[in-house]
């Protein structure tokens, strides 16, 4: 007889509907319990609390309160409708209660008094309009700004938090980093059942933000630091944590695009699904090959996200249009997407997180990074090296077949990448200029191909009007 295994008792979880965080905290913020948000400003602070309230209303039918001691209603109304949020309409059909509250500390000085007494009751006379489960208060900073007792401060900030617990709502409240400390005044997160820390910082002239569950009582929870944007569709977490060696595998093949280095993989090319590196010193073909690719696949009709950090999408179509490509047809056609910035414009957190919204949206069979040996220009190798493990494990979990170009010094050895990546790639390609009676070649090679017979030969190729020519090693 099988013994009956007990489970245990799950925290009950109120999800927030923001894109990577609930993954993070393993299905939300603790229900009834208050949370702390915690960040320097500029950090998005008040953007979750208001996404965690609005998202309630709209996603989860759990109506809220947004209590601002900052911003007045139609400040807020006005900050977030670039992301869609209808405030007002939400106010209007009872889903959401927004309230302003003006606190004066000159007022307080004069008079002497200060207690939470009236907020308590504006605040639970909004909850019980609308029957709130949601409450965002922002910020603890200016609720607290005309109490300069610490004593009592720190008295009225626990009674605070304990009335929030006996209303039984689930609570977001913001409050300013400290010197040393994760809040201003250094009980917050004591006091706080989860708490959350928002950073945006500058590295070499380049901002970055990032996110961390510093602590959640009575929950399992991702304890990296986790990339954040904030876009058009407001705030969204990376949960790198996820990615994981435990991705599917398969024994398809995918066309290099070439027919005969297809031949050099026993006829069959790339596995599908796998990690292509092709690396070379300038001019050695590099794009060349990832374009080929990149067509043989659309001609599959495929679908390919093509991430360039040097050229312009226009400037790549004409380039390849003189080896015989037309890569104008198949974006036209919706089958492929250029992505084209400078690998400058953001830091390299910013770059994950805009790879893993493109691979959301477009849903790509195949993906090319060209190349990315420009990314060591905003992060040191070991950074860089980081960055793109997430990128090749998250790729790999979607099913999809990445290149990677790498551009190597003309000086170094050729069996080496400046970004640390080869032994994370499935095959490698090295390609080779060399000069033989007065010309300069092109040379392809096999360097390696995981679980697949390959050619070990050393073979001359050709960049011709109809594409790339591979001819027989010499006999």
């Amino acid at each position: 007889m099988k013994k009956e295994t007990k489970k245990n008792p799950e925290l009950a979880k109120c999800p927030t509907g923001i894109r990577g965080l609930d993954e993070i905290t393993h299905g939300g913020l603790p229900r009834g319990r208050p949370t702390l948000i915690c960040g320097s400003a500029g950090c998005g602070k008040t953007l979750l609390a208001m996404e965690f309230i609005v998202r309630g209303a709209r996603e989860f039918n759990e109506p809220g309160v947004f209590m601002a001691f900052e911003e007045t209603e139609s400040e807020l109304a006005d900050n977030v409708a670039s992301l869609g949020f209808d405030l007002a309409g939400l106010v209007r059909r009872k889903k959401i209660v927004l309230d302003h509250v003006h606190i004066e500390r000159s007022e307080i000085e004069e008079t002497g008094a200060y207690d939470l007494e009236g907020l308590f009751v504006r605040l639970g006379c909004a909850i019980d309009e609308i029957g709130a489960k949601r409450v965002a208060l922002d910020s603890l900073e200016a609720l607290f700004a005309g109490l300069p007792n610490e004593m009592i401060l720190r008295a009225e900030l626990r009674r605070l938090f304990r009335w929030l617990k006996e209303k039984g709502v689930t609570v977001i409240i913001t409050g300013e980093k400290g010197e040393g400390t994760l809040s201003r005044h250094g009980l917050e997160e004591y006091i706080s059942d989860c708490v959350i820390f928002l950073d945006h910082r500058v590295i070499n002239q380049v901002g970055t933000r990032r996110l961390r569950v510093v602590k959640y009582r009575g929950s399992a929870h991702g304890t990296n630091e986790y990339p954040t944007m904030i876009d058009e569709r407001g705030l969204s977490v990376l949960p790198i944590s996820s990615l994981g060696l435990d991705y599917g595998v398969t024994n398809k093949r995918v066309s290099t695009g070439v027919a005969q280095l297809d031949a050099m993989f026993g006829g069959k090319g790339y596995f599908k699904g796998s990690s292509v590196l092709v690396s070379g010193t300038a001019g050695t073909g590099k794009s060349s090959l990832a374009a080929t690719f990149v067509d043989a696949a659309c001609r599959r009709g495929e679908r390919c996200l093509y991430l360039a950090f040097e050229e312009s999408p226009a400037q790549i179509m004409r380039n390849m249009a003189s080896i015989g490509f037309d890569l104008g047809q198949w974006a036209g056609k919706g089958l492929l997407r250029f992505h084209a910035v400078r690998s400058t414009l953001y830091g390299l957190e910013q770059h994950l997180v805009a790879l893993h919204k493109l691979v959301e949206e477009f849903r790509p069979a195949v993906v090319v990074m060209d190349p990315v040996t420009n990314l060591i220009s905003i992060g040191d190798t070991p950074e860089v090296t980081a960055m793109l493990t997430r990128v090749i494990d998250y790729l790999k979990m979607k099913g999809a077949t990445a290149l990677f170009t790498s551009l190597t010094d003309g000086g170094s050895c050729d069996e080496r990448t400046d970004v640390g990546i080869s032994s994370l790639m499935d095959t490698w390609l090295l390609l080779r200029n060399v000069e033989e009676g007065g010309d300069r070649k092109r040379l392809l090679h096999i360097l390696k191909s995981r679980g697949m017979a390959h050619s070990s030969q050393v073979r001359n190729f050709l960049l011709t009007d109809s594409g790339i020519q591979v001819l027989e090693a010499r006999t």
